[in-house]
């Protein structure tokens, strides 16, 4: 499996969604995870290596590619359960590269003007990659939305600009909060510093609802099934990979 988290807006929390959607993957369906950093800003790799050096977190590994990418990531694909790529706010060959190959793609947009002005070039990618594996499940999240109830008709029309797409909008979306600036910082997720906060149920239910499943116990008897399929040589990891990007 092959998890994009991309889009051409920056600062709409790609990276942070990536970080929190692994450590979903690690310790809530005990997947085997690799995180590619595509973007030169390196904030997934210095998340990575944050945490990493906290010897009480599971550890995570990570690798940075840019460029042509695909072949690459299929050969990772061969030795992990997932493969969560951050490609960063911009439109580049490695974002339509891992498109090419993507089995979902998740596009986070704030509900705000600039950003949706995005939505229709992200639409004619997606078009065009899709020509070529359309397979790939696309959907926009709305993230680091208003907290306050008079703003909740912003998050509304949001989804509704995106809805004008033949592109799947997200039921789930994240908040404004605090908490994600703050996990991000020490190289953890909102689930390790508040496993039953509101935070780590709106990840859980974006990761969820994104992978197509009910919960993660759905999603991990979902990997088992794709291991048997695979002959047993899925989702074994590869020692050679670094765990963090050099």
């Amino acid at each position: 499996m092959i998890i994009l988290v991309g889009g051409e807006k920056g600062g709409s929390g790609k990276s942070c969604l990536a970080q929190n959607i692994a450590v979903f993957m690690v310790k809530e369906v005990g997947a085997q995870v690799i995180m590619v950093d595509c973007d030169p800003q390196r904030t997934t790799s210095d998340w990575i290596q944050a945490r990493n050096n906290n010897e009480a977190l599971p550890g995570i590994n990570c690798v940075q590619l840019y460029g042509k990418i695909r072949n690459d990531l299929l050969s990772l694909e061969q030795h992990y359960d997932c493969v969560i790529v951050d490609c960063g706010g911009q439109d580049n060959l490695a974002l339509r590269a891992t498109m090419s190959v993507a089995s979902h793609v998740l596009m986070p947009l704030r509900p705000k003007r600039r950003d949706l002005k995005t939505v229709t070039h992200m639409d004619d990618v997606i078009a065009t990659c899709m020509m070529i594996n359309p397979k790939m499940k696309a959907s926009f999240i709305i993230t680091q939305c208003p907290n306050l109830p008079n703003q909740a008709n912003r998050i509304l029309e949001a989804k509704d600009v995106c809805r004008t797409y033949d592109i799947n909008v997200l039921d789930a979306i994240t908040y404004a909060r605090n908490i994600y600036d703050d996990s991000e910082e020490s190289g953890m997720s909102v689930m390790e510093i508040e496993p039953e906060g509101k935070a780590a149920a709106e990840i859980r239910a974006i990761a969820c609802e994104a992978l197509g499943v009910s919960n993660a116990a759905a999603m991990k008897e979902q990997l088992s099934q794709n291991k048997l399929a695979a002959g047993g040589q899925h989702g074994v990891g590869r020692s050679q990979e670094k765990r963090i990007a050099s």
